[in-house]
């Protein structure tokens, strides 16, 4: 097991739960209030220094009494070391926890895609709204054992509303031009996003 796990509960006792071993990984489970604080040290400790942010997801089980787990996959790349960190939310509760972004930037698009897919609000995230769904999606969070295999709505509606979406305008002059693609797009799509025009679907009234 990863040297990691000892040293974890030797340094925050009752914050860090069980630590397992699984096909190689060592996983260590921390207390969602202790999760900043556990992972500044792993970042900045000499001995530890987890400098890269692997993975940010997470995982629902069949069985409704477990609750739904945020995975952190961590790697000190100077050691060439892997930890995997765990954060257990009761289904039943409140599913928040702690943006890890003021402590690893690339965590940005990795929580928004856990927030996007499974529900769960990381706090203090810099910009935090869907990425792979529309912002007005309604229908629930794709990736949580409670959605239905086809969706909530018709074939039609889903089909209706992803043609009404205008992905385009969640983004900002200054973000399309960082791609390079704003003289490129249809000049109705440039005049949109000119005055402002966000979140809006054409024809949803």
């Amino acid at each position: 097991m990863n040297s990691s796990a000892e040293a974890l509960r030797a340094t925050f006792g009752g914050a860090i739960g069980r630590a397992v071993e699984s096909c190689g990984d060592t996983i260590v489970y921390v207390d969602r209030a202790a999760l900043l604080t556990v992972m500044a040290w792993l970042r900045d400790t000499p001995g530890q220094q987890y400098d890269y942010l692997v993975d940010v997801t997470a995982v629902e089980y069949r069985d409704r009494e477990r609750p739904l787990e945020v995975v952190y996959n961590l790697r000190s790349l100077e050691r060439r070391a892997d930890l995997r960190v765990k954060v257990e939310l009761d289904l039943q509760g409140e599913l928040a926890i702690d943006s890890v972004v003021p402590l690893w930037r690339g965590a940005d698009w990795l929580e928004r895609e856990v927030y996007d897919m499974f529900g769960v609000t990381f706090r203090g995230h810099p910009d935090l709204r869907r990425i792979l769904m529309w912002e007005t999606y309604a229908e629930g969070y794709p990736l949580r054992k409670d959605f239905p295999l086809r969706g909530r709505f018709s074939r039609a509606e889903q089909v209706r509303q992803a043609l009404n979406a205008n992905p385009e305008a969640h983004y900002s002059m200054e973000e399309l031009s960082i791609a390079e693609a704003h003289d490129d797009l249809p000049p109705d799509m440039r005049e949109r996003l000119r005055r402002g025009e966000r979140d809006k679907i054409p024809n949803s009234e």
